[in-house]
């Protein structure tokens, strides 16, 4: 049962996670293009950034459309599945979950319907501001669930009350001082950051190869690589100090992680091995890179890691009798998939910046066909890395407090959980392939052309217009 309810849960969050890093990064890179029309428009306008700022919000409308309806499944999970763990953390997690709907989620959709609606009726500003509000409302919904989440990892802020033995909520302002969530969030922003960027680069690349309006997407090729670069050297940073706060706060995620089973001191990153796992300590090959480990796990050249065995010993003796090691093969490849790949987009970001400098970007066939595929790489990342952080908190539902095995509903069976997850996984099928048959249809499709009237009543509009006048 609760391994069918944990199956369940993960198919859903998974799928879920795939769009929300799409929505942050794109929301954010079309209000970039909006804003770089509005500039334009101080000597005479660039209606080309208007077409393009059109074009990538359609993507991301379809994406936020899709991605809304498999959130929703996930808040009624954790009543029916997790009734349990619902009932024990609920003073705790339900505060950020009340301030993700109330502020973030009701600020991001109320500001799309305005920006959707508001093309020529809106000020211009105001019309602009309104995308603004949007990706601020985008970026606030995950501070609000990774706080929550992060108190899963790390519990902070709250007491136990005697009667009910229920978790209840004594300082909200720990839940966002929390080491666990500021450097996650900031990894889990710039990551979204870059999954946007490199949606925007494949559509760029795609019409860059086939030469359509080539002046147009060179302009978002090239935007997306100046938003991309920093992007992917700051989330590797922030994921390196969120590694060393974990060494600190969940040291078995860590150890697992590298699969390192005894204490060591300095310490060597395991960069491949073979073998290895729950019931094979000793690895048939194992590449290692001296010192590395410190310095990823501790932050120092010569940093001491806890080793699987030695704090599989300590939680014996904290919580009693069980197994706390994770599934090794998840978390020691879960970060190699999510590590690597963030190397590889760095090098690739710095390849197209070159190209950029050299004014090549939109000859190169190479770098064009590499960014088309390149698209798969976040969403490997953002699987990799959920798995790494979920799995690695087992068998903890909320890390040192309560077990996963005690938060299930002990009302629902498991022919009713099949069914659900059947369903659910079928839905998400047919869900999946709409989203990915919209957004490739469209992704091909050129530029809307706009009538000129259009482009010239938008750029002779006064600053501050009544909506008559501009409807007129």
């Amino acid at each position: 049962m609760t391994e069918l309810s944990r199956w369940q849960f993960a198919t859903t969050s998974i799928y879920h996670f795939l769009f929300v890093p799409v929505t942050i990064g794109l929301a954010f890179l079309v209000a970039l293009l909006q804003t770089a029309w509005h500039r334009s428009l101080r000597w005479g306008g660039d209606p080309v950034y208007r077409r393009l700022t059109k074009f990538f919000g359609t993507l991301l409308l379809i994406n936020v459309a899709i991605g809304v309806v498999t959130g929703l499944i996930q808040e009624f999970e954790f009543g029916m599945n997790w009734s349990a763990y619902s009932r024990f953390v609920g003073d705790v997690f339900g505060g950020p979950l009340a301030m993700e709907g109330l502020a973030a989620f009701f600020l991001e959709s109320t500001f799309l319907g305005l920006w959707i609606f508001g093309w020529n009726r809106l000020p211009r500003p105001i019309h602009l501001a309104c995308i603004w509000m949007v990706s601020l409302g985008t970026i606030l919904s995950a501070m609000f669930i990774m706080a929550a989440n992060s108190w899963m990892q790390h519990p902070v802020g709250y007491t136990i009350n005697p009667q009910t033995h229920q978790a209840q909520l004594t300082d909200i302002w720990a839940l966002f001082t929390n080491p666990v969530f500021y450097w996650g969030y900031l990894h889990v922003i710039m990551a979204s950051i870059v999954t946007g960027a490199l949606v925007m680069l494949a559509v760029s690349a795609w019409h860059l190869r086939k030469r359509h309006q080539v002046h147009a997407f060179r302009k978002t090729a090239t935007l997306s690589l100046v938003v991309l670069l920093p992007a992917a050297a700051l989330v590797m940073f922030f994921g390196g100090r969120l590694g060393i706060n974990e060494t600190k706060y969940q040291p078995m995620k860590i150890a697992a992680a590298e699969g390192q089973w005894n204490t060591c001191q300095p310490c060597s990153f395991s960069a491949f091995q073979i073998g290895g796992g729950n019931n094979d300590q000793n690895p048939d090959l194992i590449i290692p890179i001296p010192h590395l480990l410190s310095i990823l796990a501790t932050g120092t050249w010569n940093g001491k890691v806890e080793g699987m065995n030695q704090v599989q010993a300590q939680y014996v003796k904290q919580y009693g009798p069980g197994s706390y090691v994770p599934i090794v093969f998840i978390q020691y490849w879960g970060m190699r998939v999510m590590a690597y790949l963030g190397a590889l987009i760095f090098l690739f970001a710095l390849w197209g910046a070159y190209l950029g400098i050299r004014r090549r970007l939109d000859r190169s066939k190479w770098f064009q066909r590499v960014a088309i595929y390149a698209v798969v790489a976040p969403f490997l990342m953002t699987i990799a890395g959920w798995l790494l952080t979920e799995n690695g908190r087992q068998p903890w539902i909320v890390q040192g407090l309560m077990r996963t095995t005690q938060g299930v509903s002990p009302s629902v069976s498991s022919t009713e959980v099949w069914i659900s997850l059947i369903a659910f996984a079928s839905i998400y099928i047919v869900l999946g392939a709409a989203d990915g048959y919209l957004m490739i249809r469209y992704g091909r499709k050129a530029l809307e052309e706009e009538p000129e009237a259009e482009d010239a009543r938008e750029e002779k509009q006064p600053e501050g217009a009544d909506v008559p006048a501009i409807v007129y």
